[in-house]
This record gives C-alpha cells, structure tokens and sequence, in this order.
C-alpha cells in the first residue's frame, strides 16, 4: 500500500474515532480561543460599536472644522463634564426624572385599568378598541396646545401629554399578551377557582409579562422622548426646568457644545434605563421563567 493511502485511510479512522466519541461522551465542552471569548461577550460588542460612533462623530466634526455647528465629541464630553460638575446638569436630570416617573406611572395604572375591563366585559373590549384606533396615532405633541390651555404653563401640562403618550402603546401590549396567554393555563385557572381580579394576577399577568414588559418599554421609550419634546417648548415653571428646557436655554446662549451635551445626557440616560433597569427585570422574570432564551 502506499504513502498516500496510509495517510488516507488514517484519517478516516480518526474520523470515525472521534465521531464514536461524540456519540458516547455526550456532552463535549470546546475551550474557545481568546479572541471568541472576548468578541462573546455582549458587552464588548457594544462597547466596541460605541467606541465606533464616538470615532467617526469626532473625524466627521474635524472635517466640517465648524464648532459652532457640530462641536468635536471630545468637546462634547468636556461639556458634559463641566455642567455635571457645576450641578446644573444634574438638577436638570432630576427635575425631568421626578416628572417623568409620576407621569409613566400614571400612564401605566391608567392603561391597565383599561386593559382589565377589555378582557372583563364586552362593552370594556369595544371602549378599548376604540379608544386606542383614536388616540394611538395621535402625536402628543399636537395635544400641547390642549395642555397649555388646560392645565396652564408648567409640570402638569407636561405630565398630561406624557401619560397620552404612555397609556396606548402599554394598553396595546398588554391586551394582546392577555389574549396570547394559551387555554391550556387559562383552564388551570379556572379548575382552581379563580375568577376576577385573582385570575388576572394569577393566570393573566405571569403568562402575558413578556408582551407587559415589551409594553413597557415602548411606553417607557414615548415618554422620554415626550418628556423632551415638551420641555423644549414650554418646560418652564416658576423659573425652572427640566433637561429640555436646560438644552433650549443653552441653545440661545449659542454653547452649543453644551447643548449636545444636553443631548449625549439623554441619550445616555435611555441606554441606561433601556440596558440597565429592564435587562435585570429581563433576567429576573421572562428569561428565568423559560418564556425567553436570551
């Protein structure tokens, strides 16, 4: 026999030896290179494609070579720097938090109250329906000058847009996970008795939560966005403000490396909330309860 067939039908048994070894070890762990094990990880990931952005906003704005239109990111994070360290920022942050909690929260009650009579009562199903192909696709910021006249200049005006922009898009996940949850575990329900308000808590709640929580955020999403929007137009109360106001004010002031800032405090906030808050949430419901993989 030759060299070359030797060598041929030696690695064909080593083929077949190490597929019988699959076969019988079962599991079989592979020691990953470095390189895998750091491009793995998630956070390396997007950290690597931030580091991205903040490359290509620095070389873009060294090109344009015009401060006062697009200030360098390098700029912008001296800004951002500044205005924390100065409390002004931070204040301003605080004052939108304080407004958007109490607003989010009253988006959410509100939207579950409707959801719960839909699924409760016939003409509850029609109210929602109605209600939703109505105001859903209303902007809440056409409803600003509705506000101003209202509820006059100030957080209440502000409040009553964001719960518009809250309480739709919540009610909309939240019905369609209440009508996703299977008859199989709506029967358990009802073998053990519960009705009402016990069922939904029971029953409802923990086998639509992935379609809750995905409600959530959306909502959570309309109103920061709302929250700024409104505060750039009239987020001045009683010489105050939130961050929206705090970017306007910078704008006629022309720092406009501190009104991207502004921009870059909210954009970092959202990723915070969105990475943060809801991931753990995330870990501790849906995923731990099997309704999600990753």
């Amino acid at each position: 026999m030759s060299t070359k067939k030797i060598i041929y039908v030696d690695k064909i048994k080593r083929i077949y030896e190490r597929k019988a070894l699959l076969k019988s070890s079962g599991e079989v762990k592979i020691e990953l290179s470095f390189w895998e094990k750091f491009f793995n990880n998630n956070f390396v990931r997007k950290f690597l494609i931030i580091i991205s952005l903040a490359f290509i906003w620095q070389a873009y704005s060294l090109y344009l070579d015009n401060e006062l239109m697009f200030p360098t990111f390098i700029s912008t994070v001296k800004a951002l720097i500044s205005v924390i360290l100065s409390g002004e920022l931070p204040e301003k942050i605080v004052t939108s938090l304080k407004i958007l909690f109490i607003a989010y929260v009253g988006g959410i009650l509100l939207a579950s109250a409707l959801t719960i009579l839909a699924i409760t009562t016939r003409i509850g199903t029609d109210l929602l329906d109605v209600l939703t192909s109505m105001f859903n696709p209303l902007p809440a910021i056409a409803l600003l000058p509705l506000a101003l006249l209202w509820f006059g200049l100030g957080y209440p005006s502000i409040m009553f847009v964001i719960v518009h922009a809250v309480t739709w898009p919540i009610a909309i996940n939240i019905y369609n996970g209440f009508m996703g949850v299977s008859n199989t575990l709506r029967m358990v329900g009802r073998s053990y008795g519960l009705t009402g308000l016990k069922f939904v808590f029971k029953i409802l709640i923990p086998g639509a939560f992935a379609n809750i929580l995905t409600g959530f955020k959306v909502g959570w999403a309309f109103s920061w966005r709302t929250l700024i929007a409104a505060e750039l137009v009239f987020g001045v109360s009683s010489g105050g403000g939130g961050i929206g106001w705090f970017i306007y004010e910078k704008k006629n002031q022309l720092d406009i490396d501190v009104v991207f800032a502004g921009l870059l405090s909210v954009i970092i906030i959202g990723v915070l909330v969105e990475n943060i808050i809801f991931k753990v949430i995330e870990k501790k419901t849906i995923i731990k309860w099997g309704m999600r993989s990753f």
